[in-house]
C-alpha cells in the first residue's frame, strides 16, 4: 500500500493545483469506499477555497479553513490531476472539479481509500478520530532516538512491529521499516525493549534517511502506485532488503532470510543485522 513517501510525493505533485483554487463541484461515482463518502460532502465543498494541502501520517488534508477534506489512498489508490474532459476509468471513484480548470481524480481498484470531512480549524481537524492517536512525524524534530528508546521500555514486541506502530511514529510501513532496520544493522525480530538507546539513535537516523531518499525518488512502485502526474516511483531500484529473500546481501553476500513478523513478510541479513 502507499506509505509515507508515496503520500508525500502525491501531496507535492498535486498541491500546486489545489492550493488557492476553489471547488466548483464534487462528482462521486462510487461512494462505497472504506467508509461511505458523506452524502452532503458536495454541498459542503462547493465554493470553498483550498488554503493548503498538508500530510499527517498517510492521510492528506485539504484545509478549507473551517474544515478540511480528509483523504487516504488505501491499499491501491492514487490521486491525479487530469483535464476536465478526460474520460473516467472503471476505478475512478470521484472527481474534485476546481475553478482553475483542473480536476483531482481518485482511482482505487480495491476501494480501501477514503474521502471524509474533518470539521473546525487545524487543531480540531487533527483531533479527528482517524488522526487523534497518531505519533510524531518521522521527519519532524519531535522524532529521535530518545523518543524510540522511551516508548520501547518494557515492550516485548519485535522492533519491526514497534516502529510500524502509528502510535509510536507515523508512516513507517513495511517497506521502509525493513530498509531502515537493515541500514541500522538491527535484527527485526529483536524485542523492542531490549535495544539500547545508542542503537535507537542510529535507527531513528536511518528511518529519516530512508524516507527522505524515497521521497526524492518519488516513492516505491511495486504494483499500482503512481504519483499525481501518473508516474511510478523509482525507490524500488535502491531496495537493500525488502523483496530480496534468498538473494545475496548487497553488503556481505550472505543469503537474505525471510521471516514473518506481525503477519508481515520481513527480509533481513542474518550476518549484518543483530
Amino acid at each position: 500500500m502507499p506509505e509515507l513517501p508515496e503520500v508525500e510525493t502525491t501531496r507535492r505533485g498535486i498541491a500546486p493545483y489545489l492550493e488557492g483554487a476553489r471547488v466548483q463541484r464534487l462528482v462521486v461515482r462510487e461512494p462505497r469506499l472504506r467508509w461511505p463518502v458523506p452524502a452532503d460532502l458536495g454541498q459542503r465543498l462547493r465554493g470553498r477555497r483550498i488554503r493548503c494541502l498538508r500530510r499527517r501520517g498517510k492521510y492528506l488534508l485539504a484545509d478549507c479553513g473551517e474544515g478540511a477534506l480528509l483523504l487516504h489512498l488505501g491499499m491501491s489508490g492514487s490521486l491525479r490531476i487530469v483535464d476536465p474532459d478526460a474520460p473516467p476509468g472503471r476505478h475512478d471513484h470521484f472527481d474534485i472539479c476546481l475553478d482553475n480548470g483542473r480536476v483531482l481524480r481518485f482511482c482505487d481498484p480495491r476501494r480501501f481509500g477514503c474521502l471524509l470531512w474533518a470539521t473546525g480549524d487545524r487543531d480540531e481537524q487533527e483531533s479527528h478520530e482517524l488522526l487523534a492517536g497518531l505519533g510524531p512525524e518521522p521527519l519532524s524534530s519531535q522524532f529521535d532516538g530518545a523518543h524510540l528508546y522511551r516508548r520501547s521500555r518494557g515492550r516485548r514486541v519485535a522492533v519491526k512491529a514497534f516502529i510500524m506502530d502509528a502510535a509510536v511514529v507515523v508512516g513507517v510501513g513495511n517497506i521502509y521499516a525493513t530498509e531502515a532496520l537493515f541500514h541500522a544493522g538491527i535484527d527485526p525480530r529483536r524485542q523492542a525493549g531490549r535495544i539500547a538507546r545508542a542503537r535507537y539513535e542510529r535507527l531513528a537516523a536511518t528511518i529519516r534517511e530512508v524516507l527522505e531518499r524515497a521521497i526524492l525518488r518519488g516513492g516505491t512502485t511495486l504494483r499500482d502506485y503512481v504519483d499525481g502526474r501518473g508516474q511510478p516511483g523509482y525507490f524500488s531500484q535502491e531496495l537493500f532488503a525488502y523483496g530480496r529473500a534468498g538473494e545475496p546481501c548487497r553488503t556481505c553476500s550472505t543469503p537474505m532470510r525471510l521471516v514473518s513478523i506481525g503477519q508481515r513478510a520481513s527480509v533481513f541479513c542474518p550476518a549484518c543485522q543483530r
